[in-house]
């Protein structure tokens, strides 16, 4: 995982200046821009990290660009840092999806730690992903017989009632269990019910044949 950019959208060269540096100052990537036309178009979505951005500026407002953002699907956390707030405009940004609404002047540790508060929450959802991606793919792996004996399994069937199901035989049904534990990486049918449930896998996700 790359390292997180904090990205500041202000019109205000003092303001990017000043966030620039404090950022910097703690070790952060920061990329600044002057408008929000700027941003759409240097930002890349595969980049992460979350965005400071002020709210009245010339050209595209940030209440627009978060709204072109979740337009072209892009999830970036969203800042919104402003000397013009009001109690109707923070319901209006919070609705739409961002996480704080701050109003000038803000003390730059306040800002730290909800930047920095953001980026940990960040990460961990990525790991999270990774980690869903990973188990899901183990269970991709599995061969069509395979998937069969884990679905009767996690259905609660012994092995003497799996293989007259599927017409094989009580130690044939044994090797599948046992390559299905070794392929996903469970210690036991316990655990791969576990994983399989925190996955979300239903039997039809798992078998590409089943109807």
């Amino acid at each position: 995982m790359n390292a997180p950019v904090v990205f500041v959208v202000d019109d205000d060269p003092a303001v990017r200046d000043g966030l620039s540096l404090l950022f910097e100052a703690t070790g952060l990537n920061v990329q600044s821009h002057a408008s929000a036309e700027s941003f759409l178009s240097a930002f890349r979505p595969e980049v992460w990290g979350c965005l400071v951005l002020d709210v009245r500026m010339m050209g595209m407002s940030g209440p627009e660009l978060h709204e072109e953002m979740l337009r072209r699907d892009w999830h970036l956390p969203v800042i919104y840092l402003t000397g013009h707030g009001d109690i109707p405009m923070s319901v209006r940004a919070i609705k739409t999806g961002a996480v704080d609404f701050l109003t000038k002047p803000v003390s730059g540790a306040e800002l730290l730690e909800r930047v920095n508060s953001i980026l940990q929450s960040e990460r961990e959802a990525h790991d999270r992903r990774m980690d869903l991606d990973a188990g899901k793919q183990r269970f991709a792996n599995l061969t069509p017989r395979e998937l069969e004996v884990l679905d009767l399994a996690l259905a609660g069937h012994n092995n003497k009632v799996i293989g007259r199901q599927l017409h094989i035989s009580f130690r044939t049904v044994e090797v599948h269990r046992s390559r299905i534990l070794q392929k996903t990486g469970a210690i036991n049918m316990l655990d791969l019910a576990r994983l399989a449930t925190a996955l979300g896998l239903s039997s039809a996700d798992r078998n590409p044949n089943a109807k």
